[in-house]
């Protein structure tokens, strides 16, 4: 690509980027058959604080936010017709720009992928019936499996604007998983917040249940049953948390808690520079996808140039009281 070439490519990068305030913010939690009191208190405690992370400390409208569960008197439950209805209904609602979580917290069973489930109440669904829902969601989808036996979802759920995690790197790592509880936590833990910017992306929040689960493995001196992958890429391989792999780039992007938080929402000085900065983060997300078509000196050049204008950014945010 030619100086001029690489600068036309520029230009348009910035007019194209999206703000990524515009986008809403959507999540389907569900907590399936628990085969047991022991396992539905994990789940039910899990689920519960997840809930109030999104909404109330991100703020998440009630109708942003639904809850499929194994006990019918928390509304919906968690059987495959109510799954269907959910993705239905997520699928009209919205956008291409929003983001929507997909959270399995529960049981799965698998020895190969064409058998892989995560168990429903009743007939589940499988890796494949789960992946064809997905294809009604117009946005940028996260999807979190984070039981025993979930490594089978990552390739048949892998597809381009995706980021996939499961707990499990072999489809015979069926054990109950300690992954939830950990991916969970990240979301309230200041310690997840790597990079210091006052959020956890869905890259932090999975390096921080990563090492999680090697620590408390370790803790006991036992061998583990679970490590954790994530694919972000499209191809369905995956990569750990400590891995130089080519996934990470969209997940260190993507954010559950909305660009403009919701305590920010009645200053307008302060939420037009949230949205700064959320476009100069979309500008990034861009430029990095587009890397292998810039010559390595303009690339660098341009990736200098958005990451001193976030500092600044970052800086602002920093000096409001």
């Amino acid at each position: 690509m030619s100086g001029l070439g690489a600068a036309v490519a520029f230009a348009i990068l910035c007019v194209s980027a999206s703000p990524l305030s515009a986008a809403e913010r959507y999540a389907l939690i569900v907590t399936g058959a628990s085969g047991g009191t022991p396992y539905a208190e994990n789940y039910e405690t899990w689920r519960a604080r997840f809930e109030a992370i999104l909404r109330e400390d991100f703020g998440y409208p009630s109708g942003h936010v639904v809850v499929l569960s194994e006990d019918a008197d928390e509304g919906r439950r968690s059987t495959r017709e109510d799954v269907r209805t959910a993705f239905t209904e997520l699928g009209r609602l919205t956008q291409d720009d929003d983001v929507v979580l997909v959270l399995l917290m529960g049981h799965g069973s698998s020895f190969y992928a064409d058998a892989a489930k995560f168990n429903l109440v009743g007939p589940d669904l499988t890796a494949g019936e789960w992946a064809q829902l997905m294809q009604l969601i117009p946005g940028r989808l996260v999807f979190v499996n984070s039981t025993g036996a979930s490594f089978p979802f990552l390739e048949r759920v892998s597809g381009p604007n995706r980021i996939v995690v499961t707990a499990t790197d072999s489809a015979f790592q069926q054990y109950d998983t300690v992954f939830p509880e950990l991916f969970v936590s990240a979301f309230a833990d200041s310690a997840a917040d790597v990079d210091k910017n006052d959020r956890v992306s869905i890259w932090e929040a999975f390096s921080y249940a990563s090492v999680g689960v090697t620590d408390w493995f370790e803790a006991r001196g036992r061998l583990a049953t679970e490590r954790p992958l994530m694919d972000d890429t499209g191809d369905g391989i995956g990569s750990e948390a400590t891995s130089n792999g080519p996934d990470g780039e969209l997940a260190r992007a993507t954010f559950l808690e909305p660009d403009v938080p919701a305590a920010a929402s009645g200053n307008a000085a302060l939420v037009a520079i949230y949205e700064r900065r959320a476009d100069i983060e979309s500008r990034l997300e861009r430029l990095k996808a587009d890397k292998a078509n810039w010559p390595p000196e303009q690339y660098e050049e341009q990736l200098e140039s958005l990451l001193l204008e976030l500092a600044v950014v970052d800086h602002e945010l920093r000096e409001i009281p």
